[in-house]
């Protein structure tokens, strides 16, 4: 009734007041209809609905500019300018990606998929306004947990004596992925509870305009809260109190699941998709080593459930100290784990690899610098993670590889891996990260290498001529190319799994030299910094060849494995015909 009339803002704002809300339940019907047939961001979205209603009704985009912080809520956002469809129509589902992309509409001012962001950008658009002598209105859209984030909180704290209209939406519903954790949500339970009027109140402190709606999915007060802050000639934090999820009963209710999800059935939550049980190999190791040392304590950023912490099982660690939310501080854990670490404790901060690159300064001066034994899993590294370009960490091998100090270990298997954490958590010399592949194959033999003799790697099959060297997930790629170069040409070839990835094993290399003439290196990373160019720079004066394979430079995006793989020559097919030539 509504939204077949709405092709962009200005179609809202020609809608009455009293029309709003049914706008809202149209938008977020559209939005249901998507997630649960497409997967996607659901609760933060959910949550958004109204006040984004409310926005576009206010502010004039794109002459107002929105930022939106993640910009994981702004399905309802992209729902009403312009992009419907991708909404509506299931042929058209893949148009869109999951977050704000300026690519897409004039709306979207940052291609945004990582936390705490909005109001540094949304204070740098400002900035630029006021050189030019213009007077829109800036919106940052902050909330679910992001303002626990280092970048926000030093945002804010400028914003404080900035002196011009930047207006800040709080979005709260008392929920990062999992639950909030750190102070600055205790004073945002306290100004929920007195309706914005207790005494303690972070923005204020720090130089901060103040506004409180209780009635976060109420458009009609939201239209009036932002109607009295357009045009203000000063920061001002709207600090609006939503439900995440909502609209769908489970999703409210359970918040922490529905946070993000594959396609699922409205009626009850019930998923449409038939998954395998996803491998507890990690989840096991963590459990098993909290259970057997009490100096031991595992950290995480906002993100519990990807080691398989769930409530349940944060119910027992937690009041035992072994179990650690940060919230959204990667920054902060990675220093934590050097002061444990140098402290007599036994910690392991595990993550998703496009998160840590947060961390670097403090992975290289708080935590190798000082050499402190931590363990870091790095999860979600290379193509084999996400595939949008805010998810993906194609870098992490250079990242982690070029900083002194620090042991970078690529487990192929089940028993790799269980060798390689027993050695990162019970020796006390280096911090020491391993990157998990996609998958934990059991080779149903106890590996019993000593990983204290760094930058070992393993020869897996002995041959001639050709060489290749397999970096973690490529690895099987390496072998199955070896059996297709043998079948056409009788000949064996080399294979090598390196094991580390911050080191090479210089007297492997060198005994090559005897009876090989090219060593091929594949990783699913980008190849530039990466494993594959420390070998070819080993070899830079010599008569081997050498040849690298892996991801181009760029922000790859929406790929597929085998295609991107295929793009860069990586098939059997491409490297046999390479190794033939």
């Amino acid at each position: 009734m509504y939204l077949e009339k709405v092709n962009g803002p200005a179609d809202v704002k020609a809608l009455e007041v009293s029309e709003l809300q049914g706008l809202a339940d149209e938008v977020r019907a559209a939005v249901i209809e998507k997630v649960s047939n497409h997967g996607g961001h659901i609760g933060p979205n959910l949550g958004m609905v109204e006040a984004t209603v409310a926005l576009h009704y206010v502010f004039e985009s794109p002459k107002d500019k929105i930022v939106y912080d993640v910009s994981h809520q702004s399905y309802p956002h992209k729902v009403i300018t312009s992009r419907k469809e991708a909404f509506l129509s299931p042929e058209h589902y893949d148009d869109v990606t999951g977050y704000t992309n300026p690519k897409e509409s004039e709306h979207d001012f940052f291609t945004v998929g990582h936390t705490s962001t909005s109001v540094s950008l949304a204070l740098g658009l400002a900035k630029a306004r006021d050189l030019a002598g213009r007077k829109e209105n800036i919106i940052a859209v902050i909330g679910d947990g992001s303002l626990s984030g280092g970048e926000a909180l030093e945002a804010i704290d400028y914003a404080g004596e900035y002196d011009k209209n930047l207006i800040i939406m709080v979005n709260d519903n008392d929920q990062s992925i999992a639950e909030n954790h750190g102070g600055i949500y205790k004073n945002l339970r306290e100004l929920r509870q007195s309706n914005g009027q207790c005494e303690k109140n972070i923005f204020k402190s720090m130089g901060l305009d103040y506004r409180y709606l209780e009635a976060g999915h109420d458009i009609e007060q939201l239209v009036a809260m932002f109607e009295s802050v357009k045009d203000i000639d000063h920061p001002v934090v709207v600090h609006v109190h939503t439900i995440k999820g909502k609209g769908l009963p489970y999703a409210e209710k359970n918040r922490e699941p529905w946070h993000w999800g594959m396609p699922f059935n409205v009626a009850d939550g019930s998923s449409k998709m038939n998954l395998p049980p996803e491998d507890s190999t990690l989840h096991d190791s963590l459990i098993e080593l909290l259970d057997n040392n009490p100096q031991a304590v595992v950290l995480n950023a906002g993100t519990p459930s990807s080691m398989g912490f769930t409530q349940e099982v944060r119910a027992k660690y937690v009041p035992r100290g072994q179990f650690v939310d940060v919230g959204i501080a990667e920054e902060n854990a990675m220093a934590m784990i050097s002061g444990i670490a140098k402290n007599g404790g036994t910690p392991v901060f595990g993550t998703y690899a496009p998160f840590l690159q947060r961390t670097y300064d403090q992975l290289s001066h708080d935590l190798c610098l000082n050499d402190n034994p931590a363990t870091i899993i790095v999860l979600w590294a290379g193509i084999y993670g996400m595939n949008s370009n805010t998810h993906i960490a194609l870098c992490d091998i250079s990242f982690f590889a070029h900083v002194p100090n620090l042991v970078y270990l690529a487990p192929t298997n089940k028993e790799e891996y269980l060798q390689m954490f027993k050695f990162a958590t019970t020796q006390r010399k280096h911090p020491v990260a391993i990157r998990m592949p996609i998958a934990l194959p059991e080779t149903g033999v106890a590996d019993t290498t000593d990983y204290s003799i760094l930058n070992k790697a393993k020869v897996l099959a002995k041959g001639s001529d050709v060489a290749i060297i397999g970096v973690s997930n490529m690895l099987g790629l390496a072998q199955e190319t070896a059996k297709a170069y043998e079948a056409k040409t009788g000949k064996k070839a080399t294979v090598i799994n390196p094991c580390y990835l911050t080191g090479l094993d210089k007297a492997l290399l060198e005994s090559l030299k005897k009876d090989h003439s090219l060593v091929i290196t594949l990783e699913d990373g980008q190849v530039e910094g990466g494993y594959g160019q420390m070998v070819a720079s080993y070899y830079g004066d010599s008569a081997m060849k050498v040849k690298n394979f892996g991801i181009s430079k760029a922000f790859h995006t929406e790929f597929t494995t085998d295609g991107i793989l295929a793009d860069h020559g990586m098939t059997v097919d491409s490297l046999v015909e390479y190794m033939t030539k």
